[in-house]
């Protein structure tokens, strides 16, 4: 396993810096890296590591979505509220709909094979979306409008809406009795529940950081704070609601009741996810199967194409009557672009239960991951100077005087 842990970090600090060095995002060269030493490719990863690489994913997750929260203030959360609920529904339903209907013709899977394989495609990526939205968050792109805050908290709860209708799809397939109404109310529930349990726990760790400031040196809270992100995100898992926006929520509460502390951690936290990155695209990479993703042919690229466009369409509805400009909602449409994380995790779902086209769904899968998380990530990294206004931020009050006015 160490020898394993070595070509990782060797191959994912490898494929970084190359493709930084051409101006390009460097979590592609990683995705590309783990599939080269991934078990598709040379397979030089340990199985005990690919057994275990949703754990690991998650674990990074966990420590990108927390610097996501600890970057959000109340002013700017507040201006973008309602649109980030909006782009957190409307584009992944709009493209979930248009691949059912489109897979249902042109695949000839029943409506219920086909609503399993548009919700499967039909989620975004937190884990290529929110780096990316963080950097631009930090040079100032866009924060005149909140736009990298608002695609943040859309792209977060748009996976809860796809996740949750995936299971309804998958429990139709399977009969497993449970009422449809309740399975759809499982959407705001996840929502509520997540935020509530993590502005619980975000106060009980805001409480117990002030009573023994005194005693806690920097690295005591930093690792007071990821013990209880972790410990948030099982017991969402638990109780089905989404960790992800626990984690959110706890970064939020620390930052707006607890700024000092936000502040002392934040660099620490920097220098973890500089690690965690490397595991979290090496093993999304390591996940991808080429030749797997070959099998979903033209038709597999159409599906997708089809999707695409009606997310776009999607977002461009989910921005109507806002403040954005044109340029800025083509800028939120190629942002929303990149899938990763959830096809990586759930696209084997319908094969290992036995789903009737299990492995088409597979392959479109792969497919999906393959031409949108390069596509999103250079999307966004080319388009942003373009498309986006840029202020200077010299610390979090110009973002807030910002916001405010």
């Amino acid at each position: 396993m160490i020898k394993s842990i070595l070509i990782i970090l060797f191959f994912g600090f490898l494929g970084n810096k190359i493709f930084s060095k051409i101006k390009l995002p460097g979590l592609l060269g990683m995705i590309i890296a783990g599939i080269v030493v991934g078990p598709y490719g040379l397979n030089l990863i340990d199985g005990s590591i690919i057994d275990n690489a949703a754990d690991i994913r998650s674990m990074a997750l966990i420590i990108i979505l927390l610097r996501a929260g600890l970057g959000i203030n109340k002013q700017t959360l507040k201006k973008v509220g309602k649109v980030s609920l909006k782009m957190a529904s409307i584009p992944c339903l709009l493209e979930g709909t248009a691949i059912l209907l489109v897979a249902h013709f042109l695949l000839d899977f029943t409506f219920i094979q086909s609503g399993i394989l548009a919700f499967i495609i039909a989620a975004v990526s937190p884990a290529v979306i929110v780096p990316s939205m963080l950097e631009l968050k930090e040079s100032g792109r866009g924060m005149d409008k909140g736009i990298p805050v608002l695609i943040l908290a859309g792209s977060s709860i748009d996976d809860i809406f796809a996740m949750t209708l995936f299971s309804v799809f998958i429990g139709l397939e399977k009969n497993t009795g449970v009422p449809l109404g309740k399975q759809l109310l499982a959407i705001p529930f996840e929502i509520v529940g997540g935020i509530l349990l993590g502005c619980i726990a975000g106060y009980i760790i805001i409480k117990i950081m002030k009573r023994f400031k005194s005693k806690f040196s920097k690295q005591d809270k930093l690792l007071i704070l990821l013990a209880s992100s972790f410990g948030v995100y099982i017991l969402g898992d638990m109780i089905k609601v989404s960790g992800l926006l626990s984690i959110m929520a706890i970064g939020f509460l620390l930052l707006e009741y607890s700024k000092e502390t936000a502040e002392e951690i934040q660099p620490s936290l920097n220098k973890i996810w500089y690690f965690a990155q490397i595991f979290l695209f090496m093993l999304i990479g390591a996940a991808v199967d080429i030749n797997i993703a070959i099998k979903a042919g033209l038709v597999g690229l159409i599906i997708i194409t089809i999707g695409l466009i009606a997310r776009t369409i999607g977002v461009v509805i989910a921005l109507t009557n806002s403040e954005l400009s044109m340029k800025e909602k083509i800028f939120c449409a190629i942002a929303y672009v990149p899938k990763a994380t959830v096809q990586a995790a759930i696209g084997a779902k319908p094969l290992e239960l036995g789903v009737v086209g299990g492995e088409l769904m597979l392959a479109i899968a792969v497919l999906s991951i393959i031409i949108t998380a390069p596509l999103g990530a250079i999307g966004i990294k080319i388009s942003a100077p373009k498309l986006l206004n840029k202020i200077k931020i010299v610390n979090e009050e110009d973002i807030e005087n910002l916001s405010a006015s």
